[in-house]
């Protein structure tokens, strides 16, 4: 790892996820866009202690694990405290290329946001498991939550569809963004991204919560204003009480999943518009983009 201080190792981890993004052939959309998936990843910290997981319980559901019940599900014969415990999260924004595709769209995303949403999230499952190997090979033991067995998605409650680890929470957590009024998470590089996490049992310095509440980032929600996902959503999905989580996934499948399948050839959902053409695309917006 080269570095024994704490901050040092957080630069590590830091460069070994970027330098994935932005050197690895991994990332790619494939053939025959010969392009990255992504763009050069945001990247925080928070710790395996922070109470925000315990809340997590609460307001996601309690079924939704802190980061010492996962680690101790992957490794259940090791004793660890759970501030022995660092949550890795990074957010992997979308390219310009993508985000100018998806914006043009009405209906249904764009070839390349849905080759994002499928061969974007091979490179996304690639990288966790790049973090984990980089980590285990400098004797650190590490899990990617989404990745162990015992992870799976669960019906009801006040989300509808959630899991027993949300990596968007855990990017909350780690200072990288907060919540907008389509429900997706709003990052310094704007919503229209994807995201990851690796728990690892290494002290490395939380990064700081630039926030106080989850909705900060969102011009609904700190002015009233803004509103411009509610048009872009083409099934009604988003209102100004929010995101109506089963009409939306009932225009994933089977309506985007069909439109992928017979217009980009291959098997894959995706949509993205309420994520693209709004002023939280590729920042965080100011009344000012209002304008």
């Amino acid at each position: 790892m080269g570095h024994d201080d704490a901050a040092g190792r957080a630069a590590w981890l830091e460069q070994v996820i970027v330098d994935f993004i932005e050197r690895s052939p991994e990332n790619t959309l494939q053939p025959p866009f010969d392009e990255p998936a992504f763009d050069t990843p945001l990247v925080g910290f928070s710790k395996g202690g922070d109470p925000l997981y315990q809340d997590y319980k609460e307001h996601v559901g309690p079924f939704h694990w802190t980061p010492i019940e996962a680690f101790e599900l992957a490794f259940p014969d090791v004793k660890v405290r759970p501030e022995e415990l660092t949550v890795v999260s990074y957010i992997l924004p979308q390219t310009r290329a993508t985000k100018a595709d998806n914006r043009k769209e009405t209906r249904f995303p764009a070839e390349r946001w849905a080759r994002a949403r499928i061969m974007g999230e091979e490179v996304n499952v690639k990288l966790r498991l790049h973090v984990v190997a980089a980590l285990t090979e400098q004797g650190v033991q590490a899990l990617a939550p989404v990745l162990i067995p015992q992870w799976e998605f669960k019906t009801g409650g006040p989300y509808v569809l959630a899991s027993t680890w949300s990596e968007r929470h855990a990017a909350y957590a780690a200072g990288l963004g907060t919540f907008g009024l389509c429900d997706a998470m709003i990052t310094a590089k704007g919503k229209a991204m994807r995201v990851g996490s690796v728990i690892a049992r290494i002290d490395v310095p939380p990064t700081p919560r630039p926030y106080q509440n989850h909705r900060e980032y969102c011009l609904f929600f700190t002015q009233g204003t803004c509103k411009k996902c509610i048009p872009r959503c083409p099934v009604g999905a988003i209102s100004e009480a929010g995101k109506d989580k089963a009409k939306c996934m009932a225009h994933l499948w089977p309506g985007t999943a069909d439109y992928v399948k017979a217009n980009y050839g291959f098997d894959g959902y995706g949509c993205g518009l309420c994520q693209t053409g709004v002023p939280c695309e590729s920042k965080i917006p100011t009344a000012r983009d209002l304008d």
